[in-house]
């Protein structure tokens, strides 16, 4: 329903101003820039019901009429060579997009611009919660199963504005600013009884951009300052029974802030020879004051406000050379540095165990990589590469036990990582007709010995992050014109991943895999009508192991889950010409996915009771849509475009759901009572209408 729309830059103002009239008149593209053409639209749609799932963004959401309005002015002042251009998007919609450009030719440029981006949760939450959408929410003591329906969401609000200037000599400056609010409520709890609680979210963030640039034949630089401040109006929020019990306080994000100061380049060393290099050091903090409810107990050691920093470093250089005509190759070298300046402090205690600090963490990583290209006869050529990553990670340690294990540390750490890869690809063009491309590559990631945790189980876990990694990708890509008429496209993508078990830490992820294929046509009937067609398979495996102790049961039994999603999209498209002044055109889509849980033991608190055997069922969810459209010019710049859609969502989720089909319930009887529910098939159908018209 979006018609895509060339945004003027400033390029394309150059070009259409440094050439002539002649030419101008032989090439349709620069004529359309030396008379720009603009353009408004303006209809009404209808959605005949509800679409929670399908209508999360696209501010949609609710059965009823909608206002479909779009503009796109465009005007050019010769005499002062300057441009005009406003973008108006969705105007009828919560997704409104509006941007308006000055621009002068070769001189200086402004922009402002104004969007909104809505979320609506696709659940509806039955509540019987008071004071949802405040910083005071009341959980009911008598059950209330099946409350009042809510609907949560957030919306985000921005404007923005930028300046350009060309200082001349090679030099341009460019600042831009931006101001974004956040407001609504979304899903929360609280309580280890899992009571419902709504998020209230009133925050606003700003940045600012700012770069200074040169640009030169052999030399191009740029650097600047960016910054970003976050603020949140809201700090902490109050839930409590409605009667008797004693508050529970829940804490929100503080405010923080980040400015970073950069430069990056490039300088042609040679004709066939070029150097990069980039720079830059960000300081983040976060310092508000952390936030306590009345009558909380807290630790005299615990500070009152975190006092957080975070420093950044980035340094990178590469060169590339073109040595001949058949070898090339380039190298880089990249130093990431993140340094948490946060103090060490004791915020649970004062004696150990049972003591909590906090933790800064400081990662260093270098990363190598170099690449070279031969090219062969028959048009075939070979590259390879060799990547190299080296990372060394620091955090504070607690106090130790006797045993010699930190008291606080309950995931294994290790303090080095090491990961190398090597690539491989072979590009060939195979005929007039074929081109195809392979690619191949393994990385290795191990690193040093892993510290000891707090709890003997808790050592025994193999971190996705750290563990031991052996990868190995396979990509095949096949472009083939079978006819004059015919073109086809064929991709395959797969990865797989063996984790192993490190230094005998049997739980965790052991392996997994992922793969991507894929198939695109497009075929020319005549030269009234084409078509098109796809479909791609992604496929994604993963094989867990964890420990679950049952009541009576061996303190050592495992949980082993073979986790598989599965997703099949299927499309086809058809544009055509009816008649003289009709045009058409038919989107059929359909996409199924399939979450498979194929777990040997399930434990308590799921669909199923404790210690029975067989997996979990699979959550299934289906999307069928099919768009239809047609054009009716009614004279040389103006049409009717008339659009129906119809769409149908299904899922057989039971995320929320009792092993009997009742909603899940929040609280432990007689308290809360909320359900989050959803409905399993959504179905319905737009028809919308509108007139566009074009001026110059």
């Amino acid at each position: 329903m979006n018609k895509p729309i060339l945004r003027l830059t400033t390029l394309a103002a150059a070009l259409a101003g440094g050439y002539g009239l002649a030419l101008a008149q032989e090439d349709p593209e620069i004529a359309a820039l030396m008379k720009p053409e603009s353009e408004v639209s303006a209809g009404l749609g209808y959605w005949s019901k509800d679409r929670p799932r399908l209508g999360t963004y696209d501010g949609m959401n609710q059965k009823g009429p909608y206002w479909l309005l779009d503009a796109f002015i465009n005007s050019r002042d010769d005499a002062r060579g300057t441009w005009f251009t406003l973008e108006a998007r969705n105007l009828g919609l919560d997704t409104r997009e509006l941007r308006a450009d000055w621009l002068r030719q070769g001189n200086v440029g402004v922009f402002l611009e104004y969007s909104r981006t809505p979320r609506d949760e696709p659940y509806t939450v039955l509540t019987g919660v008071q004071g949802i959408g405040t910083n005071t929410q009341r959980v009911p003591t008598t059950s209330t199963t099946g409350g009042g329906a809510l609907h949560l969401g957030t919306m985000r609000e921005a404007f923005g504005a930028g300046f350009n200037k060309f200082l001349g000599g090679g030099y341009e400056f460019r600042v831009s600013a931006k101001s974004e609010d956040k407001t609504g409520d979304r899903l929360w709890g609280r309580g280890g009884a899992a009571e419902f609680a709504a998020e209230p979210i009133d925050s606003n963030t700003r940045q600012i951009d700012a770069v200074l640039s040169y640009t030169s034949k052999t030399f191009q630089l740029q650097g600047g300052y960016y910054g970003s401040w976050y603020t949140n109006r809201n700090s902490m929020v109050d839930t409590a029974l409605t009667t008797g019990a004693s508050p529970f306080f829940l804490s929100l994000p503080l405010d923080n802030q980040a400015h970073q100061v950069f430069a990056n380049g490039g300088y042609n060393i040679s004709e066939r020879t070029r150097a990069t290099f980039k720079v830059a050091y960000t300081r983040a903090t976060q310092d508000e004051q952390i936030p306590v409810g009345t009558g909380v107990l807290v630790s005299p050691t615990a500070p009152t406000h975190l006092d957080g920093r975070l420093d950044t470093t980035l340094m990178q250089a590469g060169i590339s050379q073109r040595t001949s005509t058949t070898f090339s190759w380039l190298a880089s070298l990249r130093s990431y540095d993140s340094d948490e300046k946060t103090p060490q402090q004791r915020v649970v205690g004062p004696a150990c165990p049972g003591c909590v600090d906090t933790t800064p963490l400081t990662v260093k990583t270098l990363t190598g990589k170099l690449e070279g290209t031969y090219r062969l006869q028959a048009d075939l050529s070979v590259t390879g590469g060799f990547d190299y990553t080296k990372q060394d990670r620091n955090i504070p340690f607690g106090d130790l036990s006797p045993a010699g294990f930190d008291n606080q540390r309950y995931v294994p750490f290790r303090a080095e990582l090491d990961e190398t890869t090597l690539r491989l690809e072979l590009r060939r063009s195979l005929a007039e007709t074929v081109n195809g491309r392979v690619a191949v590559s393994h990385s290795k990631r191990d690193g040093s010995e892993f510290t000891r945790t707090n709890e003997l189980q808790s050592d025994l876990i193999n971190p996705i992050h750290l563990a031991d990694r052996d990868r190995k990708k396979l990509r095949l890509m096949l472009d083939w014109a079978a006819l004059q008429a015919l073109n086809l496209t064929f991709n395959a993508d797969y990865a797989k991943d063996d984790y192993g078990t490190s230094e005998g830490r049997p739980y965790g992820l052991i392996e997994g895999s992922a793969a991507v294929y894929s198939i695109d046509a497009a075929y020319v009937i005549n030269e009234k009508w084409q078509l098109t067609a796809w479909y791609t398979r992604d496929q994604t495996q993963a094989t867990q192991l964890g420990q679950r102790s049952p009541s009576g049961g061996p303190v050592d039994t495992r949980k082993e889950a073979n986790l598989e999603d599965v997703g099949d999209t299927f499309g086809v498209g058809a544009r055509g010409i009816l008649k003289a002044n009709l045009k058409g055109g038919l989107d059929l889509l359909y996409s199924k996915n399939v979450n498979k849980y194929p777990e040997s033991i399930v434990t308590a608190g799921l669909p199923y009771p404790a210690g029975t055997v067989g997996p979990l069922p699979n959550i299934t969810n289906k999307l069928t849509r099919v768009n239809l459209h047609a054009v009716y010019a009614l004279q040389k710049n103006a049409d009717v475009r008339v659009d129906y859609i119809y769409e149908r969502w299904q899922t057989d989720d039971w995320s929320w759901l009792f092993a009997n089909g009742t909603p899940f319930t929040y609280g432990v009887a007689p308290n809360d009572g909320t359900q989050v529910v959803q409905a399993p098939k959504q179905t319905s159908n737009f028809i919308g209408a509108r007139y566009i018209y074009r001026f110059q």
